[in-house]
């Protein structure tokens, strides 16, 4: 079978959003305060939400962009040094691992008592800021709804070589890998990812997987939600023969990947960072996320998600610490079985 491997890297890259405006209230700030943000989750989604943040508190933003490995990497390589003030995340397992070097500091409990307990870690010491659900993408005219697979687990069966697709390469798809590892412990985590290896036709993004998927190619894929629903929502072009499977009953493939926000032990600003992540998991900006054309979900308290997903409350999603998702032991798994 065909498998393609992602190697682009996406280039790190800065740029002040917003100045420092006069006369702003609401913030004993002081004119020319700067936050760094390395940042990787989607550009757009990020500054949809903190729009109304330098407004708001006279602090301006900097943004650094890169994906998570890269500046997870990056940071611990920086130590103390590092001009980062706040890191965001599109996947948690990166923020995870800056936790475990001890690089974050404790987040404000006000904070955290704005977002659900099962969408941050339980150290404290960051939090999520959106969510995205696990999907198999599929293409009914080839897989009829009555022998959908019960479980993602399922996939690594016989009978599915060759039909599955998958984004190996990709953060998405290893956070949905760490958190099979979390659930189900790394001898099941192994054989499924040998079933795959054996499966899979192996794609470069979540993307091509639902193209394939719609086009036929394949007859199921796994990914994340919201591609779907961008799509649908732009034009269908990508999805209108494909539909999602919710696999739903706490099963690993209902496992919810968070974006994560946590402020560098080292920032020499640590009231301003906190001021950030508070405002990024407020009311007002996860209402901005719920409202915007990213249709990911929002975790902060009270806050519904865009209408046109299913409630969160209806995925059952198995509970999961995102402090428990160990990127470098899926990493090393998933190269021991040849899927990267």
């Amino acid at each position: 079978m065909t498998r393609l491997v992602r190697t682009t890297a996406t280039a790190l890259s800065a740029l002040t959003v917003a100045g420092v405006l006069a006369g702003c209230g609401g913030s004993d700030a002081e004119a020319g305060e700067t936050l760094t943000v390395y940042s990787a989750q989607h550009e757009s989604l990020v500054r949809t939400m903190l729009e109304g943040f330098t407004e708001e508190t006279g602090i301006a933003l900097e943004f650094r962009d890169a994906n998570d490995a890269e500046l997870a990497n990056q940071i611990v390589q920086e130590g103390e040094a590092s001009p980062a003030d706040v890191f965001l995340t599109e996947n948690s397992p990166s923020i995870d691992v800056l936790d475990r070097e001890g690089l974050l500091a404790p987040l404000d409990q006000p904070t955290l008592d704005q977002v659900d307990a099962q969408y941050r870690p339980s150290s404290g010491n960051w939090t999520g800021f959106a969510a995205r659900s696990t999907v198999l993408v599929y293409n009914p005219a080839q897989l009829p709804e009555a022998e959908l697979p019960a479980s993602i687990t399922d996939l690594a069966n016989p009978e599915w070589q060759g039909r599955i697709g998958i984004a190996a390469g990709g953060a998405d798809f290893q956070a949905i890998v760490a958190g099979v590892l979390a659930l189900r412990g790394e001898e099941a985590t192994r054989a499924w990812l040998e079933g795959l290896e054996r499966n899979a036709n192996v794609y470069p993004s979540n993307t091509a997987v639902m193209v394939a998927a719609d086009e036929g190619e394949i007859d199921a894929g796994v990914m994340y939600h919201y591609y779907f629903y961008r799509d649908r929502a732009e034009n269908g072009l990508k999805s209108d023969d494909a539909e999602l499977h919710y696999f739903r009953n706490e099963d690993p493939g209902a496992f919810l990947s968070v974006s994560g926000a946590g402020v560098l032990a080292s920032s020499d600003q640590p009231e301003q960072a906190q001021q950030l992540v508070a405002y990024l998991t407020g009311p007002e900006a996860q209402q901005r996320l719920a409202e915007s054309t990213a249709l990911e979900y929002a975790v902060g308290t009270g806050v519904p998600s865009a209408e046109a997903l299913p409630p969160l409350e209806e995925l059952q999603a198995p509970q999961v610490d995102p402090g428990s998702l160990d990127q470098q032991r899926v990493t090393e798994l998933m190269q021991d079985v040849g899927l990267l």
